[in-house]
């Protein structure tokens, strides 16, 4: 009779700790891949549970804009780049930045080496593929900053909508197209090109890189305590997750995996883009760097006619989440 009573307290106390756990809903940029890891890495190791939390992690994709998403009452929290967040913001999308686990930048364009290609000089007259969907940002401030028309012409450069692939290099349709150092880069390798014909032209080199992969929220719910008290927590556990992805990338990758329902997701190139994602979020501890903040607020005003911003946005992060995160 005792050890049915104690195993009935022990069931209740379960259920209640299960009935109480908040629940938090992710919106990631893109589809479920090693981009995240530290997510899926804190949803299977159990580092949300043990911050009483339920998260729920909802794969973008290209018909996914994850700011309408947080706007639409559809998650709690996105992952997003800061010049889309900046820029969302200044039409009216009253999001904020609540904590940074990418430190560097992952975005670059990389160039068929036979186009003669050798430095931004040589971009003029040439057809580059770009990401749209507000991932066109950084490469147009770094335009403005070069002095380059995005116009085409023999001065400027013909800006070809990239998809969400590396077809327009493959297919010469393009000099250069954008690459993430964690995945399309890869896919051009994998395809047959040899890194010894490629040139890459890093945004973090270029002077010109802005931050990724960021955490943010609507302005109004942080004013709820109930809900930055959940946002302390989710960061806590989340930046927990990315710290034992970093240390343990092959295992995260396979956590990555587990959580691909699509089955599109290879072993080998989640391992590959595991470790690479490793780098851009060392260093980081989950806190806004703010020398990494006035750069990309400074890269995003230009110094061309048409900047993605118009001015310094006010109230566009807050350090209060991380700072009680990570005390």
């Amino acid at each position: 009779m005792k050890k049915i009573f104690a195993g009935t307290i022990a069931a209740t106390l379960m259920s209640s700790a299960a009935w109480a756990a908040d629940d938090v809903t992710l919106q990631l940029k893109w589809v479920t891949q090693a981009q995240f890891g530290g997510y899926y890495v804190a949803l299977e190791k159990g580092f949300y549970e043990e911050e009483g939390l339920n998260v729920t992690i909802k794969p973008g994709g290209p018909d996914v804009a994850p700011v309408q998403v947080l706007m639409g009452g559809g998650a709690d929290v996105m992952v997003d780049w800061m010049p889309s967040a900046l820029a969302a913001r200044e039409q009216g999308a009253p999001v904020v930045n609540i904590a940074q686990p990418f430190k560097s930048s992952g975005m670059m364009l990389t160039c068929l080496k036979e186009t003669g290609i050798t430095s931004p000089d040589d971009f003029k007259g040439k057809t580059l593929g770009v990401w749209f969907f507000g991932n066109e940002y950084p490469f147009l401030s770094w335009m403005s900053t070069l002095g380059i028309p995005t116009t085409g012409g023999a001065d400027g450069v013909e800006v070809l909508k990239q998809g969400f692939n590396v077809d327009p290099l493959l297919q010469k349709q393009a000099a250069c197209i954008s690459t993430m150092t964690y995945n399309e880069y890869w896919q051009v390798i994998d395809a047959g090109i040899a890194a010894d014909d490629l040139v890459t032209f890093k945004y973090e080199d270029q002077g010109v890189a802005t931050l990724e992969d960021g955490l943010y929220v609507l302005e109004a719910n942080l004013a709820d305590p109930s809900f930055e008290d959940k946002m302390v927590r989710f960061v806590r556990a989340s930046m927990k997750g990315w710290k034992y992805a970093e240390e343990n990338s092959d295992e995260a990758a396979m956590m990555v995996l587990e959580n691909d329902e699509t089955g599109a997701q290879t072993e080998s190139h989640q391992k590959r883009m595991m470790a690479e994602v490793a780098k851009l979020t060392a260093g980081s501890n989950g806190a806004l760097d703010m020398a990494d903040y006035d750069r990309t607020v400074a890269t995003l005003l230009g110094g061309g006619s048409d900047p993605v911003i118009s001015k310094a946005p006010e109230g566009a992060y807050t350090t209060a989440i991380t700072d009680k995160a990570l005390n």
